[in-house]
C-alpha cells in the first residue's frame, strides 16, 4: 500500500501573467488534493520580451537561454513560496513538474517549445524536477496539445454521467469526460489572450476585470461572423492551437480601425462564447454539465454569456470549485499529476486528445 506523497506543479499558460505553484498530495497517481497555492505575476519587462520570442527576430537563441534561467529563478521563486506557505521542506516533496512557458507552437511542423531551463530549476530548488512534457507526444505523431484531458478525467469524471471541463486560459480548450470511456479534448479557440491584448493596447490594463469593460460595449455582427468564418473553427479534432495564429496581427485584418473599443472587446467576448460552446455541442451533446476552471472563469460577463448560449441546450454552467478543485489552481495542479505520472513510470493516455500513436510517459526529469 502506497503512503502519500507530495508534489509541485508549476503553470504559466498563453496569457503570460506569472506563474501559478501548487502543492498537492497523491497516492501513486491518485490525486488527493491541494494544499497550498502560490502565484508570482511576472515583471511587466520580462512579459515584453517573452512576447517578443513569439516572432522571428535577431539573435532569438541567445535571447531565449537567457529568459530560461530567468524563469528558472522565478519558478524557484514559486516553488520556496508554496513551501512556506505549507511549511513544508524540499527535502519532502518528491517531484515537481514545469510546464514552462510557450513560445512557439507548431504542430503542423512537430515541434511546440516551452521556455524552461529545467536543469537549473532542479538545481536551485533541490527537487527532482520533471519538465518537456509536449515533447514524447509530438514525437509519436501527436500535437503536443492539450495535455490535461487525462488529468481532468483522473480528477473530474463521474461514473454516471458525461462532463465537459472547459478551461480558459489564453486559449480556450475542452475535456469530454464519458463515463468508462478515455478522456478526449481539443482548443476550441481564442479566450483570454485576445480580449487582454486589446485591452492592453486600448486602456493600458493587464485585463478586463470582471468584464467591466466588455459590458459597456455592443456586439459587431459583421465583425464577430467574419471571425467565426476562419478555417480553424471548421477544423476536425484533434487540433491545438496559440498565440502563433490567434494573435493581434490576426484580430487587426478584420477591423477598420473606426470601431469602438469596447464594441470589439464586446465581440471578442461573444467569440470566445460561441467558439466553445458550439465545440462543447458538436464533441459531447450528450452533456448536461460543463464545469469551468481557468483565469477566464473570473470574467463575469464571459460566464454569463456562456450560461446563456448553453442554457439553451439544457446544459448546466459551474466551476470547477463544485468538484472541489479551485478553477484558478487546475493547469498547475495537472503538471503535479503529471509529474507523479512521469517519477511512477505510469504512461499516460493523452492521445486520446492530442492524435500520437499511444499513451506514453510524458516529460523528462532531472533527479535532485
Amino acid at each position: 500500500m502506497h503512503s502519500f506523497q507530495y508534489y509541485i506543479g508549476l503553470m504559466s499558460g498563453t496569457s503570460m501573467d506569472g506563474v501559478d505553484a501548487v502543492l498537492a498530495t497523491l497516492v501513486g497517481t491518485q490525486w488527493q488534493g491541494v494544499c497550498a497555492h502560490a502565484f508570482i505575476a511576472y515583471p511587466e519587462t520580462l512579459r515584453q520580451r517573452l512576447l517578443a520570442l513569439q516572432t522571428p527576430a535577431h539573435n532569438e537563441l541567445a535571447q531565449a537561454a537567457v529568459l530560461a534561467q530567468e524563469l528558472a529563478h522565478l519558478n524557484a521563486q514559486a516553488v520556496k513560496n508554496v513551501l512556506t506557505k505549507a511549511s513544508i521542506e524540499a527535502s519532502a516533496i518528491t517531484a515537481l513538474g514545469c510546464h514552462g512557458q510557450t513560445i512557439r507552437h507548431a504542430p503542423e511542423q512537430h515541434y511546440s517549445i516551452q521556455l524552461m531551463d529545467w536543469a537549473l530549476l532542479a538545481e536551485l530548488t533541490g527537487i527532482t524536477t520533471v519538465g518537456d512534457f509536449r515533447s514524447r507526444d509530438l514525437a509519436a505523431g501527436g500535437q503536443g496539445a492539450p495535455l490535461v484531458p487525462a488529468f481532468h478525467q483522473a480528477v473530474f469524471a463521474s461514473e454516471q454521467h458525461t462532463r465537459v471541463v472547459l478551461n480558459l486560459g489564453g486559449i480556450a480548450n475542452i475535456s469530454v469526460l464519458h463515463p468508462q470511456q478515455p478522456a478526449f479534448g481539443f482548443d476550441t479557440g481564442p479566450a483570454n489572450m485576445l480580449m487582454d491584448a486589446w485591452v492592453q493596447h486600448n486602456w493600458q490594463q493587464k485585463f478586463d476585470y470582471n468584464g467591466t469593460l466588455a459590458s459597456q460595449g455592443q456586439i459587431i455582427e459583421p465583425l464577430l461572423q467574419a471571425m467565426l468564418n476562419h478555417s480553424y473553427f471548421r477544423q476536425p479534432y484533434p487540433k491545438s492551437t496559440g498565440r502563433d495564429l490567434f494573435s493581434f496581427d490576426w484580430l487587426n485584418q478584420y477591423l477598420t480601425g473606426q470601431e469602438n473599443p469596447t464594441d470589439v472587446l464586446r465581440t471578442l467576448l461573444e467569440l470566445t462564447a460561441q467558439t466553445a460552446v458550439t465545440a462543447i455541442i458538436s464533441a459531447a451533446p450528450a452533456t448536461n454539465d460543463v464545469y469551468v476552471c481557468g483565469g477566464g472563469s473570473q470574467n463575469q460577463l464571459l460566464m454569463y454569456s456562456l450560461a446563456q448560449l448553453l442554457r439553451q441546450h439544457r446544459i448546466s454552467l459551474h466551476s470547477t470549485d463544485t468538484l472541489q478543485l479551485p478553477a484558478q489552481l487546475v493547469e498547475a495542479a495537472a503538471f503535479a499529476w503529471l509529474a507523479a505520472c512521469w517519477y511512477q513510470r505510469q504512461p499516460v493516455a493523452t492521445h486520446h486528445a492530442t492524435g500520437a500513436a499511444g499513451a506514453r510517459i510524458p516529460g523528462c526529469g532531472y533527479w535532485a
